[in-house]
């Protein structure tokens, strides 16, 4: 009898290490799957190369009439090459999602699957409309406020490599802050944030917005700001109904469960 429970105890050791290896297996299959997905992207990004730079990334400094330049010895091929790899990460980030819900799919109730499902789409159609906002928004209207701010005594010449970073990190802080909606739609969803806490801390968040405005956009300028701060308040009362739209679909499946 002793050696029965061993044996079941040492089999059930043994199931959850293949269950532990097999999460771990199927991590690294789909971190492979994002790397190949970015490598795609990059491939096309590298095909289309100079159009995007002289069209989509040198664009913006062109119209405002800003000078740009490069400083370092090699600065020109490692910029084309942090482009390529960026561009690429954003052509492929639907595809990083899908795998990210691939991976965690296998643990889903069924009826969590079927809405998790759509969540690929809507949630790469807000980092996308957040990154489009930022280069067709954003981007131009703080590009014209430093070519214009100062004497004509100084001419504004620009480190190229410190303009990618700052268009980088405008797209991409943009895309992020734009997941607002479904970031809150999953939280309400399973239960973790209500409606009802969003209005109450309405005031709180409209002062968090005003700081990560004031800290993202390099630009003291407050009309910029508020350019970037607008679509965020925007996107916290449609947050707002899109938490209730959730906690009903929560408790919904709360009591299908509960039956």
């Amino acid at each position: 009898m002793a050696n029965d429970q061993a044996e079941n105890k040492e089999k059930g050791k043994e199931s959850e290490d293949m269950g532990f290896l097999g999460h771990l297996g199927e991590l690294r299959s789909r971190i492979i799957w994002s790397l190949v997905g970015v490598i795609i992207g990059a491939i096309i990004s590298g095909v289309y190369i100079n159009e995007i730079m002289e069209i989509i990334l040198l664009g913006p400094a062109n119209d405002v009439k800003l000078g740009l330049q490069n400083l370092r010895p090699f600065g020109q091929p490692f910029l084309y090459f942090k482009v390529v790899f960026v561009v690429g990460f954003i052509l492929a980030f639907p595809f990083i999602l899908y795998q990210l819900w691939k991976f965690v799919k296998p643990g889903l109730y069924p009826s969590e699957k079927k809405w998790v499902s759509s969540i690929t789409f809507f949630t790469s159609l807000c980092f996308l409309s957040g990154v489009a906002f930022a280069y067709f928004v954003m981007i131009p209207s703080m590009l014209n406020f430093a070519a214009q701010f100062g004497t004509d005594q100084i001419i504004n010449m620009i480190d190229v490599n410190e303009y990618f970073s700052f268009i980088t990190m405008m797209l991409l802080a943009a895309g992020l802050l734009f997941e607002m909606p479904m970031v809150t739609y999953i939280l309400s969803r399973i239960g973790m944030l209500t409606p009802r806490f969003m209005q109450k801390y309405r005031r709180h968040a409209i002062i968090v917005i005003l700081i990560l405005a004031a800290v993202i956009t390099p630009t003291p300028d407050p009309v910029t700001q508020l350019i970037f701060a607008s679509p965020l308040f925007i996107l916290y009362e449609l947050s707002i109904i899109i938490a209730r739209f959730g906690m009903k679909k929560h408790e919904t499946s709360g009591e299908e469960k509960a039956r």
